[in-house]
């Protein structure tokens, strides 16, 4: 058996403390050394002390997103394999995770599997289906919130200013689920 120096570093960062409990436990069991943040401030702190072999990053917690949690891992290690994991999935979201340094972006619910093998993935998939229709206005107007959001770093009254939308509008619509991609 490996002993904890051996061991992978992993720094997990959600807001959701059962959730960090059960996937702290799960990659633990795989192999890691898994040290728990629950917001961007404090994995900031924990990083700078001792950049992580490996990061799962929440995209939405308080303060800060996990994009400039992203941003800043990647700064400090580039070698950091990073998976973003959210559960309001988007495009804009993704291509922005990737373009500051994730190796890999994952929509909740996962399980330990799942991120264990999206940290190993070093190459896209050129065989992945193309969608058969394209997205509905519901879910555009989300991607679009969503991109303009990763534009202003999560902030949210100036992505408000951007959109000409009253904040508490667009506060009510990132409440919600993203819509599917159905009529």
């Amino acid at each position: 058996m490996s002993t904890p120096a051996d061991s992978p570093s992993l720094l997990l960062v959600d807001d959701d403390n059962a959730f960090c409990e059960v996937m702290a436990k799960a990659l633990r069991r795989r192999g890691f050394e898994v040290t728990v943040a629950h917001d961007v401030e404090s994995a900031s702190r924990l990083a700078e002390e001792e950049p992580p072999e490996y990061a799962l990053v929440d995209l939405k917690m308080p303060g800060d997103s996990g994009l400039a949690l992203v941003r800043h891992l990647n700064a400090l290690e580039p070698a950091t394999r990073i998976v973003m994991l959210t559960g309001y999935a988007g495009i804009a979201t993704a291509v922005e995770a990737i373009k500051l340094g994730a190796t890999h972006y994952l929509a909740k619910p996962v399980d330990a599997d799942e991120v264990v093998a999206a940290f190993s993935k070093a190459e896209g998939n050129a065989s992945i289906p193309v969608a058969p229709t394209p997205l509905t206005m519901n879910r555009l107007e989300w991607e679009h919130i969503q991109r303009v959001l990763g534009e202003h770093d999560g902030n949210i009254s100036a992505t408000a200013r951007a959109l000409n939308m009253h904040r508490r509008t667009l506060q009510r619509k990132l409440a919600k689920s993203p819509p599917r991609n159905q009529g």
